[in-house]
């Protein structure tokens, strides 16, 4: 079971550690890492339509701020998952619940951990 619990904090980290550095990037540089050639060259991820779908503009401030701050609080609930605090679990749950709008990759990384977390629950 460790290696689940190592496997949901390692994917966690990526997830959330983007999300705040991308988050970071976009209020100190104005703009969000975008792909620099290919068929994408320039553009946001699939994320942009779920943002715009609610009626958030993906490139304004309040949008940076809220990748910013969702994920230093999901790297502060997962440090507090690592450390085995019982109330982490299900923080981990509910970060990830709520990082499924993030399409492609917290989609991905977000559905794993969700199984992941299900699953040691019910292996204890």
């Amino acid at each position: 079971m460790d290696i689940l619990k190592w496997i949901v904090i390692g994917l966690a980290i990526l997830n959330f550690g983007f999300m705040a550095f991308d988050g970071a990037r976009g209020i100190m540089m104005g703009d969000y890492v975008r792909p620099k050639s290919g068929q994408y060259e320039g553009q946001l991820g699939p994320w942009v339509k779920a943002v715009r779908f609610v009626g958030i503009d993906p490139e304004s401030a309040f949008m940076k701020i809220t990748f910013l701050v969702w994920g230093l609080l999901g790297l502060a609930i997962t440090v507090c998952f690592a450390m085995n605090l019982h109330w982490a679990w299900k923080g981990m749950l509910i970060m990830n619940i709520g990082s499924l709008w993030y399409l492609i990759p917290g989609t991905v990384f977000s559905a794993v951990q969700i199984i992941l977390l299900v699953t040691m629950k019910f292996l204890k």
